[in-house]
C-alpha cells in the first residue's frame, strides 16, 4: 500500500469521509460552513492565475515527471482553478468545473492527502467522469489548508499512466501544498492587517513608505563600477503594490580579482519576504568571499535558510568571473532558478547554467556549477521571472494575447545587439511595459554585464 511506504505521510483509504456524505453523495464537510467561511475569506474563488502560484505548480511537474499539476480552490458546488499552467487562462468562468466532475474533492473529504495509483482500477475511483476528459491515469492531491486546519482546496499532479508514487516525489507534494497554504494565509492575515490600517489614510502612507523604504534598502543604490565591464541594474515593482517584493540582486567584489553578480527571487512578498532576502543576500556577500564556487556558497545558504527556518524558499543564481586579457571568465549556478542569458558580440543569445535545486525547501540540494567565458561586446544578462512571464493587462478589451515568455525575452535580447549594458536593460524594461500596458503582474530585476568591444 502507498501508506505504508510514506511512513504516515498518506493515510489509509476509507471508504466514506470522516463527515458522511451529502444526499448527492460527495462529503458532507464541502457544504460545513465554516469551510466555506475559510474559503471565501482566502479570495481565491473567481480569482485569475498568479505566478507565485504558477511557479509552484511548475516546480510540481518538474520535480515528479507528471504531464499536469493544478492548484484548485473548492466551493460548495464548484471546483475553481487557480494555476494549471499547461492551459490557457480563459476567464473565471471557464477556469471552474462542477465540483464532483474532478478529484479534488476526494482530499476535501478526507482531510489528508488523497494519492491514487491506477484510477481506473481503484474502486474508489474506478468508473469517475474526471478520467478521461482529464486523462488521469493516476492522481496524488493534497489538501491547502486554511489557518484554522479547514481544507479549502488543493495541490495535485496528474499522470496520464498509472504509476507507483515515489515516497520522495510525495513528501515534495506535501511541501508545496504547506508553501500555497502559507502563502493563501499570508494573504489572509495581511488582508485583515490592511483593513486594520484602512482607518487611518496617514498610517497607510507610512506603512506605504516604511515598504518603499524597507525595499531600497534590499537592493543595492548604486552598481559598484567592475574595472574592465560594463553593468547595469533596474528593479520594475508590481503594479499598485505597496507590500515588500522578494526580487534581489547584487554586484561586489568578493575576493582579489575575483567578483560575484547575483540575483534572487523569494517566493510571495510582505515581511517574511523581506527577511528572507536580507538574509539571502548578507549569507551570499559573507560566503562568496570564502568560496570561489557558487554551487558551495548557494548550498551554505541553503544550510543557513534550514539551520533559521526561513518562512519562504528561493531560486537563486550567481556568478563569480574575473575579468582576463581575453575578456571574462567565471563560474555560474543556477538554484531553480532560469538560466542566465549570453547575448554574443554577434547577435547570437546563449542560455548558460544547469538547473539546480531551489533554496531553502530541502536538506540536501543539487547545485552545478557551469564555467563561462565572455569576449569583448557579449553581454551576461540575469532575471527574474517578471522578465519572461509577463500577461497583458486582463482589465482592456481585446482578443487574448500570448505572455511575453522566455524565447519573447531572448528575441528582445538579441535586438539589443551592440548596446551598452544600461541601453540592453532600458529597452527590455520598456518592452515588457508595452507588452503588459502598465499592469505588471510580478516584480522584475534585470542586471547585466558587458564586456565593452575592443577598440578599432
Amino acid at each position: 500500500m502507498v501508506a505504508d511506504r510514506l511512513d504516515g505521510v498518506v493515510a489509509e483509504a476509507v471508504e466514506e469521509p470522516p463527515g458522511g456524505l451529502r444526499a448527492d453523495g460527495l462529503p458532507a464537510v464541502l457544504s460545513d460552513p465554516d469551510r466555506l467561511a475559510a474559503l471565501a475569506a482566502s479570495g481565491q474563488t473567481d480569482s485569475g492565475p498568479e505566478q507565485v502560484f504558477d511557479d509552484l505548480t511548475r516546480l510540481a511537474v518538474r520535480v515528479t515527471g507528471c504531464a499536469i499539476s493544478a492548484i484548485t480552490f473548492v466551493g460548495e458546488t464548484r471546483t475553481y482553478w487557480k494555476s494549471v499552467p499547461h492551459l490557457p487562462y480563459g476567464g473565471a468562468e471557464a477556469w471552474q468545473n462542477a465540483v464532483g466532475d474532478s478529484f479534488c474533492y476526494f482530499a476535501i473529504g478526507a482531510g489528508e492527502p488523497f494519492i491514487v495509483e491506477d484510477a481506473e482500477k481503484d474502486p474508489r475511483t474506478a468508473g469517475h467522469p474526471a478520467i478521461g476528459p482529464w486523462g488521469v491515469g493516476a492522481w496524488a492531491g493534497f489538501p491547502i489548508l486554511s489557518a484554522d486546519g479547514h481544507a479549502i482546496g488543493t495541490m495535485c499532479v496528474i499522470d496520464p499512466e498509472p504509476r507507483t508514487w515515489r515516497s520522495g516525489d510525495l513528501e515534495t507534494m506535501a511541501i508545496l501544498a504547506r508553501a500555497v497554504s502559507s502563502e493563501i494565509n499570508h494573504r489572509v492575515s495581511m488582508r485583515a492587517a490592511r483593513t486594520a490600517l484602512e482607518t487611518s489614510q496617514g498610517a497607510l502612507a507610512k506603512a506605504s513608505e516604511l515598504a518603499r523604504s524597507l525595499q531600497d534598502s534590499l537592493l543595492p543604490p548604486l552598481l559598484r563600477p567592475v574595472p574592465g565591464l560594463d553593468a547595469a541594474a533596474r528593479y520594475l515593482p508590481a503594479t499598485g503594490d505597496a507590500t515588500v517584493g522578494g526580487d534581489f540582486y547584487d554586484l561586489f567584489q568578493s575576493r582579489g580579482p575575483w567578483w560575484t553578480a547575483l540575483m534572487g527571487d523569494v517566493c510571495g512578498k510582505g515581511t517574511e519576504a523581506a527577511k528572507v532576502t536580507a538574509l539571502a543576500r548578507y549569507t551570499l556577500r559573507a560566503d562568496a568571499g570564502e568560496h570561489l564556487s557558487p554551487a558551495v556558497v548557494l548550498q551554505r545558504l541553503n544550510t543557513a535558510m534550514r539551520a533559521q527556518r526561513a518562512p519562504r524558499f528561493l531560486t537563486a543564481v550567481q556568478a563569480t568571473f574575473r575579468t582576463t586579457a581575453a575578456g571574462l571568465a567565471g563560474r555560474l549556478c543556477l538554484a531553480g532558478h532560469l538560466p542566465a542569458l549570453i547575448r554574443r558580440a554577434d547577435g547570437r543569445v546563449q542560455q548558460v547554467g544547469l538547473n539546480g535545486t531551489l533554496l531553502g525547501a530541502f536538506d540536501t540540494v543539487r547545485l552545478t556549477d557551469t564555467r563561462f567565458r565572455m569576449s569583448p561586446g557579449d553581454l551576461l544578462l540575469l532575471y527574474t521571472d517578471g522578465a519572461c512571464e509577463a500577461r497583458p493587462d486582463p482589465r482592456k478589451p481585446g482578443p487574448p494575447r500570448e505572455m511575453f515568455d522566455e524565447p519573447a525575452l531572448a528575441r528582445t535580447l538579441a535586438g539589443t545587439h551592440g548596446w551598452d549594458a544600461t541601453a540592453t536593460i532600458g529597452h527590455i524594461a520598456a518592452v515588457l511595459l508595452a507588452h503588459h500596458g502598465g499592469w505588471a503582474s510580478d516584480d522584475t530585476a534585470l542586471l547585466a554585464l558587458r564586456v565593452p568591444p575592443a577598440a578599432s
